[in-house]
């Protein structure tokens, strides 16, 4: 079976890229967030195997949004996802249970591979 994964950004684009990255790797995207609040309801709707999480959000960024998941599911499986220079923001995310990080612009592998390794 493959991986459900939910996907969240602010940006359309970006989660249409690493959605495409996704699928044409095998894994089954089950959600789309725009926003923390959005990627909270959505986590305890579709109960994904793994999260992408965008850092910087409006209404509620991806630290605060991790949080509340690791709340609901300790074992939750998140990896964060952060512009070039919020290496302050990642290391909170890391300890705040983020399993790792991919920078943007997204490298299809290294999306893959993170996704890969935390899920394995």
């Amino acid at each position: 079976m493959s991986k459900r994964i939910l996907i969240v950004d602010d940006a359309a684009f970006m989660r249409m890229m690493i959605k495409d990255i996704l699928t044409k790797n095998g894994y089954d995207v089950v959600g789309e967030a725009a926003d923390g609040a959005q990627a909270v309801e959505k986590y305890k709707e579709h109960h994904p195997d793994l999260v992408t999480m965008d850092i910087t959000m409006p209404e509620m960024d991806g630290i605060t949004a991790l949080k509340e998941i690791k709340a609901i599911n300790p074992n939750a499986k998140v990896i964060m996802c952060s512009a070039m220079g919020q290496q302050a923001m990642v290391i909170d995310a890391i300890q705040a249970g983020a399993k790792d990080f991919i920078v943007k612009p997204f490298q299809a592998d290294r999306v893959i591979e993170a996704i890969h390794k935390t899920l394995s």
